[in-house]
């Protein structure tokens, strides 16, 4: 068997070319049509030197372009990094420059912010730009348009070997708050994330060709997946529907009003996003049509799945209440691990504690010493994941160490997600051992949001912690020692990190201390921040992001 990511494609391609794949804003490609496009963008990759395991930066949202050049990235045998279109100068020069990346493909829109880094990440050789009704200017640093550049190459598939073993790289959140590239094998990634196992028994697929066979047997599926392209979710969701022969609807921009129309257009059958941060606008959405005469036909939608942040249980049940006899999932999973473990929402299920999935076979908590935690003994543990799991992350041994260990001769990933193992074998979610927040499924590290703070000249310390949202589960929070005489505010700290860190990370509500408060050896103690911030009200709160205090 050859489970490469290239071939899984190629099998749906053959069995059904003339079945739409893609579907965007104001176009459509059928599989014929993708693999015609994805050949000629390979083609052009090799054409400029792009050899194989070579990395090419994706730096778009949710767009037809994207999908094509993810296709065409492993049929070239190169591997793709997928870029945060929210990161700004500074993000995005540590990750070209950590990836190795030699080929970028990105929007117009981003052409300022590129300009500003390729001058110092000169491995970058190669840009291709993808329109998108903007007018930046990108000829400046021989950015060259997506279609008229691959225009002229061979649409024929006359690639050369592949493997299982060839990498396909997932970058995620890292503990300096940069970026970690993690490794996957293709055969592991397909495997745990991009359906090459029934997700409800846990038995691997035993044909390659399964999918492909049962895309000739059965009418397509219309996909929605709302999540950006950046994340492992919507790949998975990209990928899984490409080797089944079904349909991926890509839509650039989250808005949840449009979300219920392009369902109702579109015949959507699968909808995926991210937990409350899509889930809260999604009802609202919902509600504010509740009982008019013209509310939106949702009679195709058969499934509601959630990943990747925290969805709350009363907003299920509203969900459930307003959509009955759809399926509703809360999955768990990470980028280290792929899928985890699901569950099926339920009307009253506990409002108490976090998410409770059933884990799959491979997924494990353990305790200090490695052994599986007993069911039903109240001890927590890391959730660990066996079996088909990453070779590590991308030059980074010493994160690789920490993260991928074994224990009693069974080598594990281990992300620090801890958890409870209930009598019942399911499994209680107490969220990330680290200090990381999350919010609205984007990870955060203080650190990064500390040392951007630290800059301000009314800054003296800071420590940044996580607190709880209505909308995106945690938002950021700083808890802050000013300089004397001084008082800063969110507005004033806001206008100075935003040139140094993305959007998402900036803090939304403001604690101001006299002291912040660290161990003898000046380590923080984030512990301390917390417990601030739930003894009494924030000082500054930015916008209509609510803080939850005692």
């Amino acid at each position: 068997m050859a489970l490469n990511i290239a071939d899984l494609a190629e099998h749906a391609i053959d069995a059904v070319p003339d079945r739409v794949a893609l579907i965007g804003d104001d176009e459509q490609l059928t599989y014929a049509q993708l693999e015609e496009k994805a050949n000629r963008f390979a083609h052009y990759l090799q054409a400029q030197g792009v050899k194989k395991d070579d990395k090419v930066g994706l730096y778009c949202r949710n767009r037809i372009e994207i999908v094509i050049a993810m296709l065409g990235i492993v049929k070239a045998g190169a591997i793709l990094v997928n870029v945060n279109f929210r990161y700004v100068e500074g993000e995005l020069r540590y990750l070209f420059d950590n990836s190795d990346m030699v080929a970028l493909v990105h929007e117009r829109r981003y052409a300022e912010r590129v300009a500003n880094v390729l001058p110092e990440t000169p491995k970058v050789k190669t840009v291709l730009v993808v329109e998108d009704g903007t007018d930046e200017d990108y000829q400046r640093y021989g950015g060259v348009e997506f279609y008229a550049a691959i225009a002229g190459y061979s649409p024929e598939r006359d690639f050369g070997p592949r493997s299982e073993d060839d990498i396909y790289l997932l970058y995620t959140g890292g503990t300096t708050g940069f970026p970690k590239g993690v490794m996957w094998r293709h055969e592991d990634i397909y495997r745990v994330l991009f359906g090459g196992i029934d997700f409800a028994t846990g038995e691997p697929l035993a044909d390659e060709y399964d999918l492909s066979k049962q895309a000739v047997a059965n009418p397509p599926m219309v996909r929605y997946p709302i999540p950006p392209m950046i994340h492992g979710a919507t790949q998975s969701a990209t990928w899984m529907a490409l080797f089944a022969g079904q349909t991926i609807l890509l839509i650039p921009e989250f808005d949840a009003d449009e979300v219920w129309r392009i369902i109702q257009d579109r015949k959507v059958n699968l909808l995926f996003f991210t937990g409350d941060a899509m889930g809260r606008p999604l009802l609202d959405a919902l509600l504010a049509h509740q009982g008019e005469a013209d509310q939106y036909d949702l009679s195709s939608l058969f499934l509601l799945a959630s990943t990747a942040a925290l969805f709350s249980t009363s907003i299920k049940e509203k969900f459930l209440e307003l959509l009955p006899n759809r399926i509703i999932t809360d999955s768990i999973g990470s980028s280290e691990t792929g899928f985890g473990g699901t569950s099926i929402v339920a009307k009253g299920q506990s409002n108490t504690g976090g998410p409770r999935v059933t884990i799959d076979k491979n997924t494990v908590v353990l305790d200090e010493n490695g052994d599986e935690v007993v069911p039903g003994s109240g001890v927590r543990g890391v959730i660990a994941k066996r079996g088909h799991i990453p070779v590590g992350y991308y030059k980074d041994p010493k994160k690789t160490a920490e993260t991928f260990k074994t224990f009693n001769g069974v080598r594990y990933a281990i992300p620090g997600d801890f958890a409870v193992v209930e009598a019942d074998g399911s499994v209680t979610m107490l969220g990330r051992g680290s200090v990381s927040i999350n919010t609205g499924g984007e990870k955060v590290y203080p650190e990064e949001v500390e040392a951007a703070l630290k800059g301000h000249p009314d800054v003296f310390d800071a420590l940044v912690v996580g607190v709880p949202d209505e909308r995106f589960g945690q938002h950021v929070a700083a808890v802050l020692q000013p300089r004397p005489g001084t008082r800063p505010t969110l507005a004033d700290l806001d206008a100075f990190v935003r040139s140094e860190i993305a959007g998402y990370k900036v803090p939304r509500s403001l604690w101001l201390v006299e002291d912040v408060k660290r161990s003898p050896a000046g380590k923080p103690d984030y512990r301390w921040a917390k417990d601030v911030t739930e003894e009494r009200r924030a000082d500054d709160v930015h916008g209509n992001h609510a803080t939850v205090t005692s």
